[in-house]
């Protein structure tokens, strides 16, 4: 399977999330989780645990790619730790930074993360304990 994603233009680091099936799960009691739905259908839900403004835990599921699972993989290890405030910074070039390459193709997976984050975030508003 290394052999078919490194051909398929994802870099090592991308292949590791992907088989390593990173922050991929649930949080049980979670402050906060949304579900979005791509424009190409895939599906991603996202979860997190928020303390004293910090993100301190994040996972995610998704019914989709290999690009979603990496894309949601990466982007979970940029959230934990960060304030709220920063974690609504993280874009989609932080994702290819960190993954280091994915097939252009696949920017849309990136895109379903960064914007699946965005509306996790929006849906905290009004919610006593978490500042924005």
């Amino acid at each position: 399977m290394d052999d078919l994603l490194k051909k398929s233009g994802y870099s090592k680091n991308a292949i590791k999330y992907f088989k390593n099936k990173t922050n991929v799960g649930i949080i049980k009691n979670p402050t906060v989780s949304f579900v979005y739905k791509g424009s190409c259908g895939d599906t991603m839900k996202i979860y997190l645990m928020i303390k004293s403004n910090i993100v301190i835990d994040a996972k995610f599921e998704a019914i989709g790619c290999a690009g979603a699972f990496t894309a949601g993989s990466a982007l979970m290890e940029l959230v934990k730790n960060k304030s709220v405030a920063d974690a609504r910074k993280i874009c989609e070039y932080d994702i290819v930074n960190h993954l280091g390459n994915v097939p252009n193709k696949k920017l849309d997976c990136i895109y379903l993360a960064v914007k699946t984050l965005e509306k996790t975030l929006n849906s905290i508003k009004g919610r006593k304990n978490i500042k924005k």
